[in-house]
């Protein structure tokens, strides 16, 4: 607070001087700045994804598709001068170090008040690898077609042909069987080599990883970015107290409250009463009066409509009220 006070009292002095004796200043107001990490999960569906349940028994998802999912929000509220309320004050030299002093009270609003994080967001594009062909089986098979037959005996000719789709999804099931059929064999000692310790361990790991591989065909897989950026409400004096912070799309993530084409993430205020000053006794007049807000001490709630992300206490300045400080003339 003493810092805060010394920072402005520099910002100010110049000011007074060279206004000989007259300084504008503005009443302080809150912003509630809210950091936001969101997770991008892009799937990648398997080509062979409508046949897992009729060789695996499992169901699989048919289509790629992106999504987000909000994993962070952290809350900062920042203080700036609010430029639609400002007043004015004539200085003199006893009044000078009392505006000064009560400049640290909220009269006026500093530097080190403010927010200047990134407010710019980013998160990285899909990578669009797909499958590449990574344990796909080759695309074509040969075959024996009989040309007729005489005399009990066959003329056949072997032609090379294409494998249908249905024709790859089976054999790559029929590898995850035998993958898994191997596994069991290696784990109950029914194989001609002995595994034992580091070498069982080390030989399981890798059927794991291809069977991995082969079932990735089948039901897909994903890749994961993050994604993060600041958003800003700025409370009015208005009964309702309920604003969009930001939203969630499913499409671009994290967006800005005015993109409707997210999902709303909202955020409720309940303020709490600031008492009014007593009326100040005596029958001396005050010159001039300097104005300061004194701010309500809200709850602040983040919500998606459903969960709670965040709930804390902030003070906030421009649901408080204004108070009028008096100046009398000194003999």
């Amino acid at each position: 607070m003493k810092k805060l006070m010394i920072i402005i009292a520099v910002m100010l002095l110049p000011t007074l001087v060279k206004a000989q004796g007259t300084v504008s200043y503005s009443m302080p107001q809150t912003v509630l700045v809210f950091s936001v990490e969101a997770q991008k999960e892009t799937f990648y569906a398997g080509p062979y994804a409508r046949y897992a349940q009729k060789y695996l028994g499992v169901s699989a998802e048919l289509h790629d598709r992106v999504s987000y999912t909000v994993t962070s929000v952290k809350l900062f509220p920042a203080v700036e001068a609010d430029q639609s309320v400002r007043y004015t004050y004539v200085m003199n030299g006893q009044s000078q170090p009392l505006f000064l002093q009560l400049t640290s009270q909220g009269l006026v609003s500093g530097p080190s008040g403010s927010y200047s994080g990134d407010k710019g967001w980013k998160y990285p594009a899909g990578k669009g690898t797909g499958f590449s062909g990574k344990g796909i089986p080759s695309n074509l098979t040969e075959r024996t077609n009989t040309l007729y037959e005489a005399d009990n005996h066959a003329v056949r000719q072997r032609v090379v042909v294409e494998k249908t789709t249905e024709d790859k999804a089976k054999e790559v099931a029929d590898k995850i069987f035998e993958i898994r059929d191997n596994k069991y064999k290696i784990l109950v000692g029914d194989t001609d080599a002995t595994y034992s310790g580091e070498a069982m361990k080390a030989t399981i790991d890798a059927l794991n990883k291809l069977e991995q591989d082969y079932l990735a065909l089948f039901m897909g897989f994903s890749e994961f970015g993050s994604q993060s950026a600041t958003f800003e409400v700025i409370p009015a004096a208005k009964k309702t107290q309920t604003y969009v912070a930001f939203r969630l799309s499913d499409e671009d993530g994290l967006v800005p409250a005015d993109n409707v084409s997210g999902k709303p993430y909202f955020v409720q205020l309940n303020v709490e009463d600031v008492a009014a000053a007593p009326p100040v006794e005596g029958k001396a007049k005050p010159v001039q009066v300097v104005h300061y807000r004194i701010p309500a001490v809200c709850g602040v709630r983040l919500t998606d409509g459903i969960s709670t992300l965040l709930q804390t206490r902030v003070p906030i300045y421009q649901l408080g009220i204004v108070a009028a400080y008096p100046v009398y003339k000194t003999k």
